[in-house]
């Protein structure tokens, strides 16, 4: 019974610690703009792709 009152207040814990961290990053502003992030991920996939190619371009010339 001990081990189970342990889990409880362990999870109640976590639980806290993740609603407060929350909170925190939303008064930070860290969700402010997230389609921004999105998309500079997706045009450094597309930069490297087009690096891929003009460097193949480049050997094949050569």
């Amino acid at each position: 019974m001990t081990l189970t009152w342990i889990a409880i207040i362990a999870s109640l814990l976590m639980g806290a610690a993740a609603a407060l961290i929350f909170i925190y990053a939303v008064k930070q502003d860290y969700f402010r703009d997230i389609e921004e992030i999105k998309y500079q991920v997706f045009w450094s996939d597309i930069d490297e792709v087009v690096n891929e190619v003009e460097e193949k371009n480049k050997n094949e010339r050569a």
